[in-house]
């Protein structure tokens, strides 16, 4: 005579160890997918912050240049300079005197301001002075306007009858003038604002961004 015995009830080994690893491929895909999807935002969140830099960076710049004023001043060695000088044989990158310059608490000062951009490393400062004929100690207020900048190339038109079009609608520039100086044979002596400033600037991360700004008439 043969004894039938209920069988227990459970799970096998080989039915829990087939289910945990069914539970771990699902957790595995579900954290790739999730970190993919956070470290897409993050990317998108970066390269969003870094637009608003950029074209922060380049509107403050044009501000500047559609307000440049045919205004010369005295430097901190008491040398007359132009009111606007730069470029690659230029002390610094880019100087100029602009108007516009707001005066909420109506002190006493100049609407007219001072105004250098410089490549410092790869940071791309603007400084102002408070006066515009400065004395030796007299400083500038610098910020940072952008950063991961590989390097400013500027060009300078002098006569807007002289804009010839490239390819396309390309500007030629090959004519433009690499710097705006004075002729440093003749001390004190000026040169008035070009008639427009093309920006070639290379990004670290973006590669090169050109601008072109036409100044305003004399």
């Amino acid at each position: 005579m043969f004894l039938l015995t209920e069988r227990q009830g459970g799970f096998t080994l080989v039915e829990v160890l087939v289910a945990m690893a069914i539970t771990a491929f699902v957790a595995v895909v579900g954290y790739t997918t999730l970190d993919a999807v956070i470290s897409g935002v993050e990317r998108e969140r970066q390269q969003a912050e870094r637009l608003h830099e950029v074209n922060r960076a380049l509107s403050i710049l044009a501000r500047d240049l559609r307000q440049v004023t045919n205004r010369s001043v005295l430097d901190e060695f008491g040398t007359l300079e132009s009111a606007l000088v730069g470029g690659a044989l230029a002390r610094d990158l880019l100087v100029f005197t602009r108007s516009g310059w707001h005066n909420t608490v109506s002190a006493p000062r100049s609407a007219l301001q001072r105004v250098i951009y410089r490549l410092d490393g790869d940071r791309l400062l603007r400084a102002s002075y408070p006066v515009l004929d400065r004395m030796p100690q007299t400083e500038p207020i610098e910020v940072v306007l952008l950063e991961q900048v590989a390097s400013v190339r500027l060009q300078f038109l002098d006569d807007v009858a002289n804009l010839r079009n490239g390819r396309g609608i390309e500007v030629d520039r090959r004519q433009w003038a690499e710097s705006w100086i004075a002729d440093v044979a003749s001390p004190d002596t000026v040169v008035d604002p070009p008639a427009a400033v093309a920006m070639t600037l290379e990004l670290q991360d973006w590669g090169e961004l050109s601008r072109l700004y036409v100044l305003p008439p004399y």
